[in-house]
């Protein structure tokens, strides 16, 4: 029986390691409303601040690869959603999904604004990726019927819009009821639950 290759154990354990600070950062970064220590993350993944460091020399470093995994899944998440879902709302439910993308880029804060600064971050590559996605679920929900045609470029445009009025707001409601909005309009032939807010008192 052969015996275990080291290195390939070294490897597999530093890789475990990377995915875990990946994953605490996300959610570190998701429920900020500050700038999150990097001595928690590394607390929260149960390894050492030097581990940290060996695998993201810098903060913008960390904040590239949690970029990368959460674009990743947004734009994966549109195929995923599509074979569970009808395709109207698959789109809902994936509205939902890149608002927490946008959730968890505002908690990047200034390290993820210098990483897009010095075009380690290339926003016209995110911007394409978001909009194939978008596409993809209205090309289906025509096909089936469900969703009226648009272009996915314009659609992009409204739920940016939505999540950037939104930003400093605290009522997640609102933002809902937005989206809610969007889906409705893209919808054929009926309405998409949309929750009016209740009257204001007069």
């Amino acid at each position: 029986m052969p015996s275990p290759d080291p290195a390939r154990s070294v490897r597999s354990d530093a890789r475990r390691n990377r995915d875990k600070l990946v994953a605490v950062a996300r959610a570190a970064f998701a429920a900020a409303d500050g700038t999150v220590a990097l001595e928690a993350v590394a607390r929260e993944a149960g390894v050492g601040i030097g581990t940290l460091y060996r695998h993201f020399p810098t903060r913008e470093a960390l904040v590239e690869a949690v970029y990368a995994a959460e674009l990743d899944d947004v734009t994966a998440g549109a195929p995923a959603l599509l074979e569970q879902l009808p395709p109207e709302e698959a789109l809902r439910a994936w509205m939902d999904r890149y608002a927490a993308f946008v959730a968890t880029k505002r908690g990047m804060g200034d390290a993820l604004r210098a990483s897009v600064a010095s075009g380690r971050i290339a926003t016209p590559a995110t911007r394409q990726r978001i909009t194939a996605a978008i596409g993809a679920i209205l090309d289906a929900g025509v096909a089936s019927g469900t969703l009226r045609p648009a272009d996915p470029e314009d659609v992009t445009l409204l739920l940016l819009g939505t999540f950037l009025s939104t930003s400093g707001d605290e009522d997640a409601e609102r933002t809902g009821r937005m989206l809610d909005l969007i889906a409705a309009g893209l919808h054929a032939g009926r309405e998409v639950g949309y929750a009016a807010p209740p009257p204001q008192a007069k």
